[in-house]
């Protein structure tokens, strides 16, 4: 099964850093932000401070759970950038099974689930680009208040921008 919007999210089971066990479903009742990410990508550092600048405002409705899928990042490097950036949580995908099971591409690739597990946004933080240097609007922050308002979000799905999540080394 493969994530497609308004459909349930796939669910899975991945380790935190520390090893403990973290299934999706857990977090049902809430709004999930999964985020395919990096401690490298100058990106994912961007996005990071970004969400969690909102994560204040969004209280306990809204998880965050960051999602390492490089094959290159070290556990140390991981853990590192874990406590410099102040991320609640990184889970360990060195495989890529959920970056493949959600089709993520890139770091930040952000997918946003609703309360009943249905996935309802999946693409970039906003529509900074090569071209578009300056962000002027964040579809992570539209799609999240819309689901905290209880409607759907106003855009489903867009490109997601940043460095390619590396499968080989």
């Amino acid at each position: 099964m493969s994530a497609v919007i308004g459909q349930p999210a796939p669910d899975f089971r991945l380790r935190e850093l520390d090893g403990r066990e973290h299934l999706l479903s857990e977090y049902r009742g809430r709004i999930v932000i999964l985020n395919f990410w990096s401690c490298e990508c100058p990106h994912s550092e961007r996005a990071d401070r970004s969400i969690l600048e909102k994560m204040e405002a969004w209280g306990g409705a809204v998880f965050l759970l960051s999602i390492a899928s490089n094959r290159n990042e070290s556990l140390e490097a991981l853990r590192i950038a874990t406590v410099v950036r102040l991320l609640p949580l990184v889970l360990l995908d060195a495989e890529q099974q959920v970056a493949d099971l959600y089709g993520a591409q890139t770091t930040p690739h952000l997918f946003v689930i609703d309360k009943p597990g249905f996935l309802r946004y999946r693409g970039a933080l906003d529509d900074l680009t090569f071209r578009h240097r300056i962000p002027t609007r964040s579809y992570l922050v539209e799609a999240v208040e819309a689901l905290l308002a209880g409607r759907l979000p106003p855009l489903s799905e867009s490109p997601a921008y940043g460095c390619a999540i590396v499968r080989e080394i």
